[in-house]
């Protein structure tokens, strides 16, 4: 999961929208700041549909390289590469609709789906309670891969479209609600990934309005606060 926000990213205009939920994957370069491995990292550049495009044609440079004669017939059959990328995006990276329901039983999706929207209701109510914010809606926006058969590329942010379409620029706090409440036993992001290539959905949003919170929550969110600067000015005092 990466956390897609102004404040973790190295390219935060990438970030402007008209409209929300924003679209991020295929549309903008996530150069996320700090916190991304290797293997993510890999990930993240897979996800580019011209460099991925690369992998399939190997073979065909590989020939060209051991057979040096055939280079030119090689490089003029481009049927033949067009075959190659084609078989890879479709049949490999791909799920085809009639296989779709393979993917994940109904009681499964639902379970899913339902301790998805309890999970994103309760970081959302944290977050707009943390804030204090008492009208618009606040809405938890995941969005993951299109690709099967690879590891899932889960985008998680927090967007709102009053007073103007954002994307919420969050702080550590905030990022650490997202990333301890949102995906547990219950609902993982593999588990969602099925439901996603299921339903072909790879956006799904959450929304909490921010007028519904109840004065438990704001307490709660005013107590976690107090608590948290505690806790910081102890550190700063030992």
């Amino acid at each position: 999961m990466i956390i897609v926000s102004p404040t973790t990213l190295w390219n935060p205009s990438a970030l402007e929208t008209r409209t929300v939920p924003k679209r991020m994957l295929g549309r903008i370069t996530i150069l996320p700041r700090s916190g991304v491995t290797g293997a993510t990292l890999l990930r993240l550049i897979f996800e580019v549909q011209v460099l991925r495009y690369v992998l399939p044609l190997v073979p065909f440079v590989v020939a060209m390289l051991v057979w040096p004669h055939l280079a030119l017939p090689i490089a003029q059959a481009p049927v033949l590469m067009m075959m190659a990328i084609a078989f890879v995006e479709m049949r490999m990276l791909a799920v085809k609709r009639e296989d779709r329901a393979a993917l994940i039983n109904d009681d499964a999706m639902a379970r899913t789906l339902d301790a998805l929207r309890f999970n994103a209701t309760g970081v959302l109510t944290r977050i707009a309670a943390r804030r204090g914010l008492t009208r618009g809606e606040l809405l938890l926006v995941i969005e993951q891969s299109e690709l099967a058969r690879i590891a899932p590329l889960t985008l998680v942010s927090i967007q709102r479209a009053e007073p103007t379409p954002e994307v919420l620029a969050l702080d550590e706090q905030e990022q650490q609600m997202i990333r301890s409440g949102l995906f547990d036993a219950d609902v993982t992001e593999r588990g969602l990934h099925r439901v996603a290539l299921r339903q072909n959905q790879a956006l799904r949003s959450i929304a909490v309005d921010a007028a519904t919170l109840s004065a438990h929550a704001r307490m709660a969110a005013l107590l976690d606060a107090q608590a948290t600067e505690a806790h910081a000015l102890h550190k700063e005092v030992s």
